[in-house]
């Protein structure tokens, strides 16, 4: 009933008290260093019972994640895992790893951080072999990583006994969050809708200095732009029951005329606004029209009718057999 609860979103672990002396948080190096810079007017254990991180003496799991110097010591299952793996394949196994797993702890600003920093350096140091241009680095957008990893870190289940892992593969990265997705957040509707599963802990971290999560529900909107203006395929989410699992693919988007057309086999008709929501192209972005003329003078698409002055609107052209779509050069791609 309490597992119903929490994926309910009635009730949150992260205000359960945990029975240890509190003076490991109100004398901690990480709670005098954020009593300074954000609050130097008062005292950490005034502050922290103020905020609801300690209560009747005792601190909750949120004080207890931003606060103590080592949470795992009393929230044993609250690191990060990550892992290298020298393969593509789906499953990751032990002879593939490319080295022991490292466990990274700490508060939570502390792990986040070294947890963003550490995933960042070990996929430069991936070499992947790209035609014609032999061994290259691997791309993933930086932003990317931090908001998965952030949102893994800061919305996961914490009366689930597990890490948060991140496993590293030579195509993709996966990051694993324990507990399922809560309240009414589902794989589908989970860039429009808003649900903090820990809402403290995003309220409290957001004070921190240079925060990891900016606290306006937009991290993993972000997370997607960067993906789109790097051409990569948006990142997959999948709810396995037990844990939130995302998916980051290095494989290119195909060539934008490639999506247009298909954006018209779905929906009809498109728009320039339309068609810049689709490519993550900037408001002032020109190389749409170019777009569009190439594909009209290929005679792929043309303009709806009526719509020729202002407001122009395009289908695909009533010849059915066209050439394959033209793909994009340096000049109509940008």
């Amino acid at each position: 009933m309490e597992e119903l609860r929490r994926r309910k979103g009635i009730t949150t672990h992260e205000t359960a008290t945990i029975p240890y002396d509190v003076e490991e948080i109100t004398n901690s190096e990480t709670v005098i260093g954020f009593m300074l810079h954000v609050v130097p007017d008062s005292e950490p254990e005034r502050w922290l019972k103020k905020q609801n991180v300690v209560v009747n003496g005792l601190p909750t799991v949120a004080g207890t994640l931003l606060y103590h110097d080592e949470p795992q010591i009393h929230i044993p299952k609250a690191a990060v895992k990550l892992y290298r793996y020298t393969t593509s394949d789906a499953e990751g196994s032990r002879d593939h790893l490319a080295y022991t797993p490292i466990t990274i702890e700490g508060s939570l600003y502390e792990m986040i951080t070294r947890a963003v920093s550490e995933t960042k350096r070990q996929v430069e140091e991936m070499p992947v072999l790209e035609k014609g241009t032999g061994l290259t680095k691997v791309r993933y957008p930086e932003e990317t990583l931090h908001e998965i990893i952030t949102n893994a870190v800061i919305h996961r289940d914490y009366a689930v006994n597990d890490d948060v892992h991140v496993r590293i593969f030579e195509n993709r990265i996966e990051v694993q969050s324990p507990g399922s997705l809560p309240a009414n957040i589902t794989p589908k509707n989970i860039l429009d809708e808003r649900f903090a599963r820990n809402p403290m802990i995003v309220r409290l971290l957001n004070k921190f200095p240079d925060p990891p999560n900016k606290d306006v529900g937009e991290g993993l909107n972000t997370a997607f732009a960067a993906m789109r203006s790097l051409e990569l395929k948006d990142p997959d989410i999948i709810d396995t029951g037990s844990s939130v699992l995302v998916v980051i693919k290095h494989e290119s988007l195909a060539a934008p005329e490639s999506r247009i057309v298909e954006h018209l086999k779905a929906h009809g008709t498109i728009n320039n606004r339309e068609a810049r929501v689709l490519l993550s192209r900037p408001e002032a972005d020109r190389s749409v029209r170019r777009l569009f003329t190439k594909l009209t003078d290929a005679e792929v698409i043309e303009r709806a009718p009526g719509t020729e002055r202002g407001g122009s609107r395009y289908r695909l052209t009533v010849k059915q057999d066209f050439e394959p779509v033209p793909t994009s050069d340096a000049g109509t791609s940008d």
